[in-house]
This record gives structure tokens, sequence and C-alpha cells, in this order.
């Protein structure tokens, strides 16, 4: 195939669309170059620039949840503000690969309450139960430090980090 640029930066075939540009309807001499500073600004007009998301800042952790035996002993998941929805599916906020006896989704649910200051776990809709400290989750239970989850065959450790020591409050920096 024999391609050609125009000199706006268009490249197609000289045996399909012969010597005019089917893009700006230029016509390019047969064996000439294009202009090499028109390409260069052509060039710098019509990069590609990847699409990041809005970005409105970083979303601060508020606690976390630290694998101590299972699968994925060592590995900690951080905790949001708001719901933190447990399973292993790729959508689940936190994602616990590794333990096929955790629900894909829902299996279990970690809210952290910014208003209130403190942290629940809830069962989720999941089959699977959720145990904390040695019994079943059946309805919302508020989480305090070292508190000991179970979902699967995977046991987990409770770290907050916010709560009537500290949040993360920008209206109030400098003031306490």
């Amino acid at each position: 195939m024999s391609l050609t640029r125009c000199a706006n930066g268009h490249m197609f075939s000289t045996r399909k669309h012969g010597s005019t540009c089917p893009y700006c309807s230029m016509v390019v001499e047969p064996g000439a170059k294009p202009d090499n500073k028109a390409l260069a600004r052509v060039a710098d007009d019509d990069k590609t620039m990847p699409y990041l998301g809005e970005t409105e800042g970083i979303e601060p952790v508020t606690g976390w949840l630290v694998c101590i035996e299972g699968p994925q002993q060592g590995q900690d998941y951080r905790i949001m503000a708001e719901k933190n929805f447990i399973g292993r599916a790729e959508d689940m906020h936190i994602r616990i690969v590794g333990d096929n006896a955790i629900s894909r989704r829902n299996h279990a649910v970690i809210v952290y309450d910014p208003k209130k200051r403190n942290f629940y776990l809830l069962p989720g809709d999941a089959s699977g139960l959720a145990y904390h400290n040695n019994e079943a989750v059946y309805t919302p239970v508020e989480l305090t430090a070292y508190d000991v989850l179970q979902l699967g065959k995977s046991t987990f450790i409770f770290i907050p980090l916010c709560g009537v020591h500290f949040e993360w409050d920008n209206s109030n920096k400098g003031k306490e």
C-alpha cells in the first residue's frame, strides 16, 4: 500500500485516492515531500491527550482492614468515608481476591459516618456470613479499634484512623 501525507498531516492511500487528500482535498504532487513546519504545527495541535476523568482530589482514607489470616495475609485494605462494599468482584470498594468463600458482591459492608465519627459493620446481601469478634453479624455492629472480622476463610483486624481523635476536615485547618 502506498501511503502519502498531505501538508495538513493526513495520511491516505494514493492507490485508492490518487494525489488528492480525501480529508482536506489538498492535491499532493507525486514524490513531493510535505512542508515539515506545517506537519510540526499539525502534530502539536492534534496530539492525543488521555482523559483522566474528573479530578476532584484525593479521597482520604478513614481506616484500614488488615488481613491477619487467609490467602491475602499481610494485605491492607483502605476504608473510605460512608459505605464500603466488600467482595471479590472488581467493582467492590474493598476487593478481597484469593478467598473464594467470600461472596463476589456485597459479602459485608463497612460504613464510616463522618458526622457521628464512628464505624459500623453491616451484613451484606450475599449468602455468606460476616463475623465480628467471633459473633455472626445480623444487624449493624459498631466497630472499635482492633476488632477482629471474619469473612469467608479470611480474618481481618480493623484499624481506625478517623474518629474522636482525628477527622479529615479542611474547614477546621489551623483551628484545632
